[in-house]
């Protein structure tokens, strides 16, 4: 996870060529041609733009302006990473939409091509309504949020101390094990494997019965891991000074490279040896360091990380050739050229990005499977909107973005025991989890257990009205539909009433007779632990005994409202119309 302060913004990454005083037609770097059929359309609170998809981009950045003339800026809806997204339409809630919008297309996040011709924002439907209609016809549905989920340090399962009266290893685990089982979710990623609080490497010689005990558990409880080799241990580190995070992970590059080539050939072999070559050829990967394009995780030289990458994935494949490693595990998606130009097998591209769908470098990789291994709604630690309802209709933004063009997409993280900058102090503290202390469900767990009673099969779905597919997005199972209603607007993450809308969703090719529907939700008061806390009184840090109890017997998904019978038409459609608010989250299941 990238320290806040550290993270690139946007106008780093892009340069002189930035956001700012940008007109149409000026080229910007990237040999890429200006989006055309750009189409701003203004609803209730809202404006959506749409484009034509532009070869070989892997993302578009939406520009506004008071005037056809300019300047056009970015429309800055706050996601802390990179201010684009992967494809449109894409919904301006913020408070200066209106006007005239642009669009540009990326062929990297560090070079754009033209802008488009502007559009000036012209009327949109005449009521807040949204119609959903489900079709008929089915493909297999990439339950894309099984690959892969991010954790605090592993050894982390090892500890013996409390956090909110918890013994922190047991309830790790337990949370680890709950997204698993209840998420189907198949890999975990997480820092600090080589760290020195396994003594992997201790006078001149190697320990790995630490490392032993931690894939023992991951394993135990149902996963795979993705091995990210870092940080440096102590005896190895050219200078061990520099550190991140309170459990002080060493940043600094080697101080022999053969040393340290020989300690990952070491390692694999070991693992290969304790739990199968197969095993791990088929099954395991190894992504070298986290986010060296950050001085806050690396003390060395671009140049330095490079070699560093070129003797890990050498040392990786002397063991076995099949083993998968790859990089560079950036921070807002960098160093993906670099990483494609190192004298060394690169299996996958791994890289992160917080704030906006992950974009699609598909374009760049060659064919490789794309590892997003880590991501989430904002890089900050102790954030608010880390426990709200607007996280998870975000979560299932990406995910219906990512699906069938990702091979991973890793929320950052699993559970609130994380200790990167402190142990959390109280119970809704704004942390990275799916799940509380204490492995209480937040809304972003909620939304994925809805999107996992989609099923096996998906079937298309069209949306049309005041935000359809910007704003209001639906994704169709074999009797099922789920529907949210969210923006990438952060200054909207406690809602906004003008963005609540009225949706019909229509089920065709239903057979004749009577069905039941039956509707769950995840919105302000419901399936919000928030809102349960509140209600519990909510004032001090941790629960109480009883309070624990009272929070654990409510940590359900319920039925948000007695089930409706409904009769199919005689064209064979069933209509049912839900009021859905912003953010928030319902799902529709026909019986």
């Amino acid at each position: 996870m990238s320290v806040a302060s550290a993270q690139a913004s946007w106008s780093a990454l892009m340069g002189a060529g930035g956001a700012q005083d940008r007109e149409p037609g000026e080229t910007v770097e990237a040999d890429l041609r200006a989006p055309t059929g750009v189409r701003a359309v203004a609803g209730r609170d809202q404006v959506t733009v749409s484009w034509d998809p532009v070869p070989d981009a892997i993302g578009y950045v939406v520009y506004r302006a008071g005037s056809a003339d300019g300047p056009f800026e970015v429309v800055d809806f706050g996601g802390g990473d990179v201010l684009a997204v992967p494809h449109g339409p894409f919904a301006d809630t913020t408070d200066g939409r209106g006007g005239w919008y642009a669009v540009a297309a990326l062929a990297t996040v560090a070079a754009s091509g033209p802008l488009s011709a502007p559009d000036r924002v012209g009327p949109g439907p005449a009521d807040a309504r949204v119609i959903v209609e489900v079709g008929t016809g089915s493909a297999p549905l990439d339950r894309v949020w099984r690959a892969m989920v991010g954790s605090e340090h592993l050894s982390h399962l090892l500890s013996e101390d409390l956090t909110g009266g918890r013994v922190i290893g047991t309830d790790l685990s337990n949370a680890l094990r709950r997204v698993h089982d209840e998420l189907g979710v198949a890999t975990v990623r997480a820092h600090g494997i080589l760290c020195d609080d396994l003594a992997v490497v201790r006078d001149g010689a190697y320990d790995f019965s630490g490392v032993d005990r931690v894939y023992d558990a991951v394993l135990a409880l149902g996963y795979r891991p993705v091995v990210e080799l870092g940080f440096m241990p102590r005896e190895l580190a050219r200078d061990p000074s520099p550190t991140v995070f309170t459990y002080a992970g060493i940043i600094s590059p080697p101080g022999d490279l053969d040393r340290w080539a020989d300690l990952v050939r070491s390692l694999v072999s070991h693992l290969v040896d304790r739990y199968g070559r197969d095993e791990v050829r088929d099954h395991w990967a190894f992504e070298v360091w986290n986010e060296a394009n950050l001085s806050v995780f690396w003390s060395g030289t671009p140049e330095e990380y490079w070699r560093l990458y070129e003797v890990t994935a050498g040392a990786v494949k002397d063991v076995d050739p099949g083993i998968a490693v790859g990089g560079p595990g950036s921070a807002a998606v960098g160093w993906i050229d670099g990483q494609l130009a190192v004298d060394a097998p690169v299996d996958f591209l791994s890289t992160h990005v917080y704030g906006t769908p992950p974009l699609d470098l598909r374009p760049l990789a060659g064919g490789r499977p794309l590892l997003w291994t880590e991501w989430g709604v904002t890089p900050t630690h102790h954030h608010p909107v880390n426990d709200t309802v607007f996280a998870a209709t975000f979560l299932l933004r990406g995910m219906r973005s990512a699906a069938g063009r990702v091979a991973a997409l890793a929320p950052w993280v699993a559970s609130d025991h994380f200790e990167e900058l402190g142990r959390p102090e109280r119970l809704l503290h704004g942390g990275f989890g799916l799940l509380t202390v204490g492995n209480l469900a937040k809304p972003k767990f909620w939304a994925l257990k809805l999107a996992e009673r989609l099923g096996e099969v998906e079937r298309p779905v069209t949306l049309t009205g005041d935000g359809a597919g910007s704003l209001v997005e639906a994704w169709a199972g074999e009797s099922g539909v789920l529907v949210w209603n969210g923006t990438l607007d952060q200054s909207r993450l406690r809602g906004a009433v003008g963005l609540d809308r009225l949706v019909t969703v229509r089920f065709t090719g239903v057979a004749p007779g009577r069905h039941t529907v039956r509707v769950w939700r995840v919105d302000g008061r419901h399936a919000n632990i928030e809102a349960r806390w509140a209600a519990l009184g909510g004032g001090a840090d941790w629960p109480t005994g009883e309070q624990w109890l009272a929070l654990a017997a409510e940590d359900r998904l319920d039925e948000a409202e007695p089930a409706r019978t409904v009769t199919a038409d005689a064209d064979g459609t069933v209509s049912v119309e839900i009021d859905l608010p912003m953010p928030g989250i319902a799902y529709l299941e026909l019986s």
